[in-house]
């Protein structure tokens, strides 16, 4: 009877010991769910647990203490996944403190409170819905929490609630996507400029475009006090154009009812932007385009269209190493209304982390500010190439080991890894 006992004893202790943590491969073969597999790591985070990113090893993949409700959870969501015992993490934790090895153990302590800026309603007058943004889509589909904010929201400091902010699809130089040319008789286009300029008046402000570059600006002292910015397709381009642009009138008279200054172009100032220098406005109020930042003569066509990413040093360049993980170098293409980065406007302490270098251009960039850090990711929909207003949402069912949408993911989760606190 009693060795009976001490049997099933160490039975059970062995069994615990085997069962210690949860292993989330990454790699392609192997994984039926990489975007979800994010939203598992958040949510052990915003739990009060811990989580390990290791990088670089089998496609960036993630480890936390097992739990039968973790167990559930993943079976739930369709997560792949592997349960180690301590000494077989151990073990991959040393393969992994190689020097010679080019990977690394991250281990993240908090979820980050997520906002995103966007309006209540897109520029047809109608309700904003997750699939009208990639992040936001990717976000819901993953199940990770998010807020939505706006300018007044900004403008009464609300964005020192929150860790991340990615930047909805938004014209930050008050000139509504310029689709002036084709859109102006619509009834929508014409609601959505009355909407904004009631928006401006109410906050004190004479233009949309005085409002929107005094809420690029607060967006920019929260990159520096600490935040982590995000942005995709025009949020990218105008948001720098904005900040070049302050004090001087580049908007014509379509927009604002008076004319532009015809010295504009003479008057930018590069030092106040974060990634871009040497642009080119485009004056015409009637083209489709801001500036010479947007790549516009592509030589590729879309069988041709790849983001090549690159392999940056995951035991001493952490956060590019993170914002990079994949589990292919290379991510398809695609187009929104800022496709690519032309490098000649690329500033040279901006780091480069994608491109294609046959169309010499960025694809998706990252640079820090202050205390805080931005990413900017070329084009509107990674699984839709080219998307065109009226198409119907993308089914992430359907693409769920997506590697352009590995890229959204890793800039929201990478923050749970920052130790400074932020300055306020």
């Amino acid at each position: 009877m009693k060795k009976g006992i001490i049997l099933g004893f160490l039975m059970f202790l062995c069994a615990q010991a085997w069962a210690s943590f949860i292993l989330i491969p990454m790699e392609h073969e192997t994984q039926r769910n990489h975007l979800k597999a994010y939203g598992i790591t958040y949510w052990i985070l915003d739990a009060g647990g811990e989580a390990y990113w290791l990088l670089n090893y089998r496609g960036g993949s993630f480890a936390f203490a097992h739990s039968s409700r973790a167990e559930k959870e993943l079976l739930t969501r369709g997560v792949s996944y592997e349960v180690i015992s301590d000494s077989q993490f151990g073990k991959i934790r040393s393969d992994i403190g190689d020097p010679e090895v080019n990977q690394e153990v991250i281990k993240l302590e908090k979820a980050p409170k997520i906002a995103v800026y966007t309006p209540d309603f897109n520029s047809r007058g109608e309700k904003i819905q997750p699939w009208d943004d990639a992040v936001t889509l990717v976000l819901t589909y993953a199940e990770i929490p998010y807020e939505t904010i706006y300018d007044r929201d900004v403008l009464e400091n609300k964005l020192a609630e929150y860790d991340w902010l990615h930047l909805h699809h938004e014209d930050f130089t008050g000139q509504y996507g310029k689709f002036y040319a084709s859109q102006h008789t619509q009834k929508w286009y014409r609601e959505n400029q009355r909407k904004m300029e009631e928006l401006a008046g109410s906050l004190g402000f004479a233009k949309v475009s005085q409002l929107k570059l005094s809420v690029a600006k607060k967006i920019k002292e929260y990159i520096e006090g600490g935040g982590f910015m995000f942005a995709m397709c025009s949020a990218t381009d105008t948001y720098d154009i904005a900040l070049a642009a302050e004090g001087v009138d580049i908007v014509g008279n379509v927009y604002d009812g008076d004319g532009m200054d015809p010295n504009a172009q003479s008057k930018l100032d590069y030092s106040k932007t974060l990634a871009f220098k040497d642009f080119r406005l485009v004056m015409n109020p009637m083209e489709y385009e801001h500036s010479s930042i947007d790549h516009k003569k592509r030589k590729v066509t879309p069988k041709t269209d790849y983001i090549t990413l690159f392999d940056f040093s995951a035991k001493y360049d952490h956060i590019p190493a993170m914002l990079t993980q994949n589990h292919t170098t290379t991510v398809k293409g695609f187009m929104g209304q800022a496709t690519a980065f032309s490098k000649a406007y690329v500033k040279s302490d901006v780091l480069i982390l994608g491109d294609n270098k046959a169309d010499n251009e960025a694809r998706y960039i990252h640079g820090t500010h202050g205390y805080g850090t931005w990413t900017f990711y070329g084009g509107h929909d990674p699984e839709d190439y080219r998307h065109y207003v009226g198409d119907p949402e993308t089914d992430l069912n359907l693409h769920p080991n997506s590697p352009g949408y590995r890229l959204i993911l890793n800039n929201i989760l990478f923050p749970a890894a920052k130790k400074k606190k932020r300055k306020t």
